[in-house]
């Protein structure tokens, strides 16, 4: 036992803004639609040196953000100009559309959250931007 090394305590370069990142995709998915995406461009200006695993999270959630709120409201407009506003089966599709997106982006949004908090870099499937070769 009196070998042990206490845990080194030094977090990879850029893990906090990482963490960051993906804790404003969740709010903006969440909590705050527009405010969060709004700070997540903020930051995302204001660091373009960022060491790679927070370019990496600060670039996946940037666009991945402007594509799902690009997708929702497009195809729900979509989905309401074709069916009408009276036709029920609208509404259940729209709904349905919604759930299941923007459910699938939290689920993700998480998986990201636990990968920046491990120091580790993370593609959004699909609609991530390509990850940067090193």
């Amino acid at each position: 036992m009196a070998d042990r090394q206490p845990p080194d305590e030094r977090l990879p370069a850029g893990q906090s803004l990482a963490v960051a990142a993906q804790a404003l995709f969740l709010v903006n998915l969440l909590l705050a639609p527009g405010i969060a995406f709004a700070a997540l461009f903020w930051l995302r200006r204001r660091h373009p040196e960022a060491p790679p695993l927070a370019r990496n999270h600060l670039e996946q959630t940037f666009w991945v953000s402007l594509w799902g709120g690009l997708l929702i409201v497009v195809l729900s407009a979509a989905f309401l100009l074709l069916g009408g506003l009276q036709w029920a089966w609208t509404w259940v599709v729209v709904i349905l559309y919604f759930t299941c997106i923007h459910s699938t982006l939290v689920l993700c949004g998480m998986f990201g959250l636990a990968r920046a908090m491990a120091g580790r870099t993370f593609r959004f499937p699909l609609i991530g931007p390509p990850l940067e070769r090193q």
